[in-house]
């Protein structure tokens, strides 16, 4: 089994294009970038990236944008209209943040039925994240549609459970083992009891959660391998304020957010080639 490292553009300024940060993200070994077509600041520069500079596209969708609540019909028209518009392109899969937190069971039963209709008659991957706001951003609900749907695929973003939880998921073994047989695409961002992210992973503080999250993660990776998987992709996903930490008053950053992303990516692929 193979990694592939992603570069997000959350926090990339792009307004001026892309090809300066070309050099340090080859170094690094991002081969993927993983970035909205629609809220990119510059659709030409990222259209560019992807078709003159070799590299390959996950795009974020968003169903009903970040507007909450709604009905299962304005999430599943919003997500289409957003995926037929990024098919042209040859995106390897999409990263959806879907559905909503204010669903019953029935309504997301009857929206990831469909979604999962939808993926078939596209024929692209559809990665469903398991993100606050959404119906996935716990881990309990998350459980009953993973259950219900054996075939739906996730983006495993463990930081956003962590923070919901107010916990390192101690007793969620199960639900782990469970949402790591769906995962298609993984975040690799550390969370902490009152937030989806640390100041600094590197940080000698931090070291407990890092270890819990790599924990999920192998375990991920593990199960990828047994079930045949041929590419694993992941996403050092750590972003900008308000994710990133901040000093009062100054507003200066605690750290360099691009540094963040790529020692991370470099330590995650250096984990997964000493155990696969």
């Amino acid at each position: 089994m193979k990694l592939k490292l992603v570069r997000h553009l959350w926090g990339v300024d792009g307004t001026q294009g892309y090809s300066h940060y070309l050099p340090r993200w080859r170094e690094v070994g991002y081969e993927v970038v993983e970035a909205s077509l629609r809220l990119s600041p510059n659709r030409p520069a990222l259209l560019r990236l992807l078709k003159e500079d070799g590299l390959q596209w996950v795009p974020q969708v968003f169903s009903r944008d970040f507007v909450p609540g709604g009905t299962v019909r304005e999430h599943l028209d919003s997500l289409q209209k957003q995926i037929e518009e990024c098919l042209v392109h040859q995106p390897i899969f999409f990263n959806a943040h879907s559905g909503s937190d204010t669903w019953s069971l029935a309504q997301a039963e009857d929206f990831y039925g469909a979604v999962l209709e939808l993926e078939r008659r596209l024929g692209v991957a559809i990665a469903h994240e398991t993100h606050r706001l959404r119906y996935f951003g716990n881990p309990w609900t998350t459980r009953l549609i993973l259950e219900r749907f054996p075939a739906l695929k996730l983006t495993c973003d463990f930081s956003h459970w962590v923070c919901v939880a107010e916990r390192l998921l101690p007793d969620c073994g199960e639900i782990i083992q469970l949402a790591a047989q769906h995962c298609h695409h993984l975040h690799a961002r550390v969370g902490y009891e009152e937030g989806p992210q640390v100041s600094d992973p590197r940080a000698p503080e931090w070291a407990g959660h890092l270890a819990a999250h790599e924990a999920w993660w192998n375990q991920i990776w593990k199960i990828q391998k047994q079930r045949g998987v041929a590419t694993s992709t992941l996403t050092p996903e750590f972003g900008p304020a308000p994710y990133l930490h901040l000093l009062p008053f100054t507003q200066a950053p605690v750290a360099n957010l691009a540094d963040i992303c790529d020692w991370m990516a470099i330590r995650e692929r250096d984990n997964f080639l000493s155990r696969h």
